[in-house]
């Protein structure tokens, strides 16, 4: 039997990771818990809402945040606020998947492309490696806003 799976960051300032994460993939902030959002309603207000609704203390309204894939197809990311800053390279990481299907020069093109976008939310970038078949087809190396690592890939 298979299972579900959740991806959790460890995280400075979940609310601000977890929007460029969105932006990113294309993921959405699930609602609180027994809240119907009208359609066109800001999640992130709502949260705002409900945990001061239910008299979370305003300093700790930032410890979590998570985002669902709106076609639930994708895990559920789940970010967590820590003291601590990231301090050494991830031992698992996301790879984004930004040129399936494409080779070569118009692969490496559409991740270029897709680069610059992320750059545009905070991203940063690190290398890129060239296509080297059989085995590698190229990718891009980037950091999130809090330096953890992913591919565009």
């Amino acid at each position: 039997m298979s299972r579900d799976i959740q991806v959790t960051f460890d995280a400075r300032d979940p609310r601000a990771l977890s929007c460029f994460w969105r932006d990113v993939l294309g993921y959405v902030h699930p609602g609180p818990p027994g809240v119907d959002l009208p359609g066109g309603a800001d999640p992130l207000a709502a949260w705002d809402e409900f945990l001061a609704r239910v008299g979370v203390p305003e300093e700790q309204r930032n410890s979590s945040s998570a985002l669902e894939d709106p076609d639930g197809r994708g895990p559920r990311l789940f970010f967590q606020q820590v003291p601590e800053g990231k301090v050494a390279k991830n031992r698992v990481h996301l790879d984004v998947r930004a040129a399936p299907g494409l080779r070569g020069e118009e692969r490496m093109a559409a991740l270029e492309v897709e680069c610059d976008r992320l750059v545009g939310l905070g991203a940063r970038r690190v290398r890129r490696h060239e296509p080297a078949p059989p085995m590698s087809a190229g990718f891009i190396v980037m950091t999130d806003p809090e330096g953890n690592e992913f591919c565009l890939d």
